[in-house]
């Protein structure tokens, strides 16, 4: 038997004008920037964001972990209606290192780890368990590691890692000066709304954590053979990625919009605040006025199927740079723009 919110969620998708049964098989409306970036139309519309569901439910097609996990997740509730009146242009893809270079070369800028000395963090392959001190084959912070060079091979098209969420906003800024146009990270709303394009399932491919293999680079039989000891978290199959993938590797999502799952985490504007769902305006939230953390979402290519799904929230300090660690702009729609 359906539930009331069940209805409310079927009535929302289908009277969204965001969303069709006609949407996945519509040319998407795509501009090209400064940089090359292709940014993708997406419409105002109504979803509903967050995930309530229990650890019973989660625990059936999670066996592996372990049920604590399944309680460290309250910030993604309640599930709540939210409008995004205004329709805005996503990225189709993660920033690449190619456009990334482009931005310093033109702006000067010099990105965060590298001003403050401090460095990035990197892939050691070289690393030995029995050797090192260290838990794990990441290592950093350490000034050879950075935006060129995470310990592992990437090429233009790979999307850019060990940026900051401050790197992200300046590159936003520049953007935003060069082409006068508004260019900003997207909020976290605006960010789920796009990532599920119409679903409100845990992943825009479905519920399964399998369907995964076929929308996004995650944790799986590649990329396990460097951590053997997360075995029991990786996904069946092969993508053919040890690391971070070209950007659009995988199928899009119905707004076609790549990588919203998986390859690299990607930076949004919102303060972190567990307690914000509860109180959450229903037109275009833009989370808490004040914090600690910044957002990111949507897991990378060392994630755990659990942590992809596209209610999931994680978090870090805004000088955070790492290799699992990248970025996705949005650019609002302007008077100026047809639509």
């Amino acid at each position: 038997m359906q539930t009331g919110a069940t209805f409310l969620i079927l009535a929302l998708l289908a009277s969204s004008p965001a969303f069709s049964a006609e949407t996945e098989n519509t040319p998407h409306k795509a501009i090209e920037n400064s940089l090359g970036m292709r940014l993708v139309l997406v419409p105002a519309g109504e979803f509903m964001m967050g995930s309530d569901e229990s650890p019973e439910a989660l625990a059936r097609d999670y066996p592996q972990y372990d049920r604590d996990r399944f309680l460290l997740i309250s910030d993604e509730a309640p599930v709540h209606r939210v409008r995004i009146t205004r329709p805005f242009y996503m990225g189709q893809h993660e920033v690449t290192i190619a456009q990334f270079r482009r931005f310093l070369q033109l702006s000067g800028y010099t990105p965060e780890a590298e001003a403050d000395g401090t460095g990035g963090y990197g892939y050691d392959q070289h690393y030995d368990p029995e050797k090192s001190a260290r838990g794990d084959a990441f290592d950093g912070r350490n000034p050879k590691y950075s935006w060129r060079n995470p310990g592992f091979k990437q090429d233009d098209n790979h999307p850019v890692v060990n940026v900051t969420w401050n790197d992200a906003v300046a590159m936003c800024q520049w953007l935003s000066a060069h082409e006068g146009k508004t260019y900003r990270l997207p909020s976290e709303a605006e960010w789920e709304y796009a990532a599920r394009a119409g679903t409100q399932t845990r992943y825009h491919s479905g519920n399964a954590p399998q369907s995964l293999t076929a929308v996004a680079n995650t944790f799986d039989a590649d990329t396990v053979k460097n951590w053997p000891q997360w075995q029991a978290y990786a996904l069946a199959g092969r993508d053919g990625f040890e690391f971070t993938a070209p950007v659009g590797s995988f199928a899009p999502n119905a707004l076609g919009l790549y990588d919203m799952h998986g390859n690299v985490w990607e930076w949004v504007a919102d303060w972190h605040d567990e307690n914000y769902y509860a109180n959450s305006p229903l037109d275009d939230p833009r989370g808490p006025a004040s914090g600690k953390v910044r957002v990111r979402r949507g897991g990378s290519w060392h994630t755990w199927s659990f942590y992809v799904r596209s209610s999931y929230r994680n978090w870090n300090t805004p000088e955070t740079r790492y290799t699992l660690l990248g970025m996705r702009l949005l650019r609002e729609v302007g008077p100026d723009d047809s639509h």
